[in-house]
């Protein structure tokens, strides 16, 4: 562990060439510790990423040849590289989703819809406000996952599992970037925090419509008992208590900057764990 954590000008960000394999137990369809609500949600969220990184990548993209910053130009090419290959994972992994029964290919042409008029509609720096706000909860949840046992065991064991944990190390990594950018091209605050107003309403209404959507083609759901059993238990989930919305709230203070919760060790611990000499995902590495 080191004992002084890099600033943002000595992080590197470094994309991996990483393919998962989804073997047969990916199959199993409640697959979030056979939690019915909590499966459809994760699976509508999985479907959400690839149109969500390609507006990512769009965003700061617009922005990469005004960069003067030598450090932060190298890391937005390697925010590109990583978001790029998480595209293209989760893609890989809707696509064994939508045959196990669940919409995620609906969802991916909505959302991309959505983005498409965002694009349209308002100017680069409030889609890159956008981006920096959205770039907070993934890091957020990212952080939650990477630090309570508790959501880690919710995922179960299958490669859907694993490969949540590759995608959450390298959110946590790259998690200043597009915050970084938009200071860079003169974002104020007003702006980012009204970013973060929209972005929070549309993330929650967008999960709750689009997770209601999907259960209603499992036929599970319609067991009263079990629906509303499950979705009870939310209410107990890490990644909605307290500690989670205390954390996203932090992004509408004064002056904030992701970096103002230090991850050097956590990535640190979790960089051995994954991608060591005997990291758990280091046969997965190309």
């Amino acid at each position: 562990m080191t004992e002084n954590p890099p600033t943002r000008r000595e992080r590197t960000i470094k994309p991996r060439r990483i393919r998962f394999r989804y073997p047969v137990e990916t199959y199993r369809h409640h697959y979030a510790n056979d939690d019915l609500v909590l499966s459809h949600a994760v699976a509508f969220l999985s479907a959400v990423f690839p149109p969500g990184e390609d507006f990512f990548i769009r965003s700061v993209k617009h922005y990469r040849a005004d960069i003067t910053d030598p450090e932060l130009f190298d890391q937005v090419a390697g925010f590109i590289g990583q978001e790029l290959t998480h595209g293209r994972e989760h893609r890989e992994l809707n696509d064994r989703l939508q045959d196990m029964g669940y919409p995620t290919h609906n969802a991916d042409r909505a959302v991309t819809w959505v983005f498409a008029r965002i694009d349209q509609l308002l100017s680069p720096l409030t889609r890159l406000s956008f981006t920096a706000a959205l770039e907070h909860y993934t890091a957020t949840v990212a952080e939650i996952l990477l630090t309570d046992p508790k959501a880690q065991a919710l995922l179960g064991e299958t490669e859907v599992r694993t490969m949540l944990l590759w995608h959450a190390y390298e959110e946590s990594e790259h998690k200043s970037v597009a915050f970084d950018v938009y200071r860079a091209m003169g974002g104020g605050e007003r702006r980012r925090v009204w970013g973060m107003r929209l972005v929070t309403a549309g993330f929650i209404i967008g999960v709750i419509l689009g997770t209601a959507v999907s259960l209603v083609r499992d036929r599970a759901a319609y067991n009263p008992i079990r629906l509303i059993r499950s979705a009870l238990k939310l209410r107990h989930l890490p990644f909605i208590d307290r500690r989670m919305w205390r954390l996203i709230g932090e992004y509408n203070r004064p002056g904030f900057h992701p970096t103002d919760t230090d991850n050097a060790a956590l990535l640190e611990r979790w960089r051995t764990e994954l991608f060591g000499e005997q990291g758990a995902l280091t046969p997965y590495l190309r």
